[in-house]
Parts: structure tokens; C-alpha cells; sequence
């Protein structure tokens, strides 16, 4: 094959960032209520929801694939796969994801979280057999996860509208940004890109998301038959979960008495 025809995944990624938002721009977004209509325009400004129709169109999307090939795959691998191997694959797709939660708590200015995010790393890496076991955590040191989307609202940036991604499900502006330079520029990603060993990197991200799915059979079936209105109910969720990894599990609910009336599980992660 002629290298200048060479396929360039992170190129044909971008692009189809770039095709994705260009999309949203032309398509129809919600309409806005009417300055008359209070009730209405408090509802629709909370949902920050502008591109509804287009988002609601792809949630369409993402639930046909979910029910053809990503549930079935689940539960094919849950039936199937032995739990103390899941277990060991989980563990070694967490572990070699440990270095992403580093950078971020040292971008966090959370000394005493980085320093356990690389001892972790360090433990399971050897003792752990390259992450096949946790035995960080055998040895007290909990394991947490960080990502550029929740290092970015820690400098402050706003989140921006939601967004509904195809295959990737619920984001918003500031974290899609923050989900590109994980991929790419985290330091497991780099050192795979280096090896010219681009598919590895993709087939982390479609690993992680069977694991997910696996993990989540119950809760999502839970959520789907007892929701009215299943893409609601998600966008919501993603909206709580994010702001409780975003304080690290600590809120004042006092101020956020509504937080967690809809049902919401602390291990739903997308």
C-alpha cells in the first residue's frame, strides 16, 4: 500500500468531529419558548438542550445499535466470559488508564490524588501483573478516575450545550473537547501511537465500552421501563453523574436538594 493512502485514524476522527458539529449547525434545534411563556422558558433553559430534535434523532440511533449488537455482546460476554477473567480484563483496562487520571489530578492541583493514581499505577503494573490484578487496592490505595472534561470545569470553563454523540451517548461541549485530548494525548495513547499500534488505541475505547454495557445491564434496563421518557432521564443522569465526579462525590446537597430525585446510580459512567 502507497503510505501518502494510508488511512490516518486520528485524522478521520477529527474530521468526523469537525462533520458531526457542522451537522448540528444546519440541523433543527429546539425551538426556543416565548418571553411570555416563564415556565416554559425556565424549562427549556435548564435543559440546555438546544439541539434536541437532532439529539433525540441520534439517541434513536444509539438505542437501535444497543439493542441489535451492544446489549447482545454484553450479555454474550457476561454469559459467557468467566467472572474472574472479566474481572482480570476490567482491571487491566483501568490500570493502563491510570496515567490519564495522573496528568489530570496534577492539572487538578490534587497532590495527594495524583500520588495515588501513580502508585497505582506502579503496584498493578508489576506486583498486579500489568494490571490483570488490583492489588493497589488489596493495599488500601482506591483507585478514582479523572478526564480533561472535568479538569476543564475545575479551570472553569462551562460546560456548554448538551450534546447526544453517536456510539458515545451523552457529552456536552466541554466534555467532548476533554474526551479528544484523552484519546489522543494521554500517555498510554501516545506511546501506542508510537508504536504505530493506532488499532490497540481503539480497541481500548470499544473494550471499555463493552465493560460498561456489561456492567450497566441492569441499571439501564432498570432506568429504560422506568422511564416515561428515556432520553430525559439520560440526559439528566449524565448532568448528575458529571457534577458528582466533577466534585469528587463531595456536594453540598443542601444546595442541590433536587440532585438525586431521579433515580441515578453511582456507577452509571459513559
Amino acid at each position: 500500500m502507497n503510505p501518502d493512502k494510508k488511512i490516518n485514524l486520528k485524522d478521520a476522527f477529527t474530521k468526523l468531529i469537525c462533520v458531526s458539529f457542522a451537522v448540528l449547525l444546519v440541523s433543527g434545534c429546539a425551538k426556543r419558548p416565548p418571553e411570555t411563556d416563564v415556565e416554559a422558558r425556565l424549562a427549556y433553559d435548564e435543559a440546555n438542550d438546544p439541539m434536541e430534535p437532532w439529539n433525540r434523532q441520534v439517541f434513536a440511533f444509539n438505542t437501535l445499535f444497543d439493542d441489535v449488537i451492544l446489549e447482545p455482546t454484553a450479555r454474550f460476554y457476561r454469559q459467557w466470559g468467566p467472572p474472574d477473567i472479566r474481572d482480570g480484563i476490567s482491571n487491566f483496562v483501568t490500570n493502563w488508564r491510570e496515567p490519564v487520571t495522573f496528568v489530570n489530578d496534577v492539572l487538578q492541583a490534587e497532590p495527594q490524588r495524583a500520588k495515588n493514581s501513580i502508585s497505582r499505577f506502579a503496584i498493578n503494573s508489576t506486583f498486579g501483573l500489568l494490571g490483570l490484578f488490583d492489588t493497589a487496592d488489596r493495599w488500601g490505595i482506591e483507585g478514582h478516575n479523572e478526564d480533561f472534561g472535568e479538569t476543564f470545569a475545575v479551570w472553569g470553563i462551562p460546560e456548554g450545550p448538551f450534546i447526544m454523540l453517536p456510539f458515545l451517548g451523552p457529552s456536552n461541549g466541554r466534555d467532548l473537547t476533554g474526551f479528544v485530548v484523552d484519546f489522543f494525548y494521554d500517555p498510554v495513547s501516545m506511546w501506542l501511537a508510537h508504536k504505530n499500534w493506532t488499532y490497540v488505541r481503539y480497541g481500548r475505547l470499544a473494550l471499555r465500552g463493552l465493560i460498561y454495557r456489561e456492567e450497566n445491564l441492569e441499571t439501564l434496563d432498570d432506568l429504560s421501563k422506568s422511564s416515561t421518557d428515556f432520553y430525559a432521564t439520560m440526559r439528566s443522569s449524565y448532568r448528575q453523574l458529571r457534577l458528582y465526579d466533577i466534585n469528587n462525590g463531595d456536594l453540598d446537597t443542601s444546595e442541590e436538594d433536587d440532585l438525586f430525585d431521579e433515580e441515578f446510580d453511582d456507577d452509571f459512567e459513559f
